[in-house]
């Protein structure tokens, strides 16, 4: 279950905890291999993980988690590999409304679920309902995204109201382009965490990420605990963040 554990006495300053922290979840596929085990369990253990992750995180005072959990590239997994993930993230969305329930939190999806089956938009939508009152923090779940796609599909939404007439070209601002975008009205990335060694985005929040700062771990995601959240936040705050001003 979420939410039963307190954030242990760290060394990090309360007062500047990241607001929206992007995670690409990375190695559960070979967590499993190393382990003998199939690709799904793998993906079974990392589910598990973020559950932990996601505790620590809300008692942190974290506002937005951003978990990158499908990718418009991912559909050229193997079948079977797409089905076993596509079955996680549906008994998922069945506990949802039972795992909130009465943690403030709210669930939102981000990414085009058009492709998706009808019983994973329908749990999707009852998800993203039954939790619409939360407020202390937002899981963020990044479900066939890409960020090129996000930003082709704010692009065509602005093409539209161009055409319509509902929006002139002066009023395009890069606040106003932000609206158009899956995480309009949530803060900006702060920080984007990406564990199993690899180092590069993967087209994850390329948008939003603009001034993000970027943690690295060669631990891969399974293997993800809380005391590695808490050293990517540490770093974190250990930089200087000049977002292209000059800081004395």
């Amino acid at each position: 279950m979420f939410w039963k554990r307190k954030a242990k006495e760290t060394t990090l300053d309360m007062e500047r905890i990241p607001q929206h922290i992007g995670v690409i979840m990375d190695g559960n596929g070979r967590w499993a291999k190393q382990r003998g085990l199939p690709r799904q369990m793998g993906h079974k253990r990392g589910a598990d993980i973020l559950e932990g992750i996601c505790d620590y995180c809300n008692a942190l005072g974290v506002k937005v988690l951003t978990v990158y959990a499908f990718s418009t590239e991912n559909w050229s997994r193997p079948q079977k590999e797409i089905d076993a993930l596509m079955d996680l993230l549906y008994d998922y969305l069945l506990q949802v409304e039972e795992k909130f329930r009465g943690r403030d939190m709210k669930l939102k999806i981000s990414g085009d679920i058009s492709p998706l089956s009808d019983k994973i938009k329908q749990a999707i939508a009852h998800a993203e309902e039954v939790t619409a009152p939360g407020k202390r923090m937002i899981l963020n779940i990044a479900l066939n995204y890409g960020g090129r796609d996000e930003i082709v599909r704010a692009a065509r939404k602005i093409a539209k109201e161009s055409k319509d007439g509902t929006l002139q070209p002066e009023d395009l601002t890069e606040s106003a382009f932000s609206g158009y975008l899956d995480t309009a009205g949530l803060p900006e990335v702060d920080l984007i965490i990406r564990p199993s060694g690899e180092q590069r985005l993967s087209n994850f929040m390329l948008w939003q990420a603009a001034y993000a700062e970027f943690w690295y771990s060669d631990v891969c995601w399974p293997d993800f605990k809380n005391e590695d959240m808490e050293r990517a936040i540490l770093d974190f705050q250990n930089r200087n963040r000049r977002f292209g001003g000059v800081k004395e």
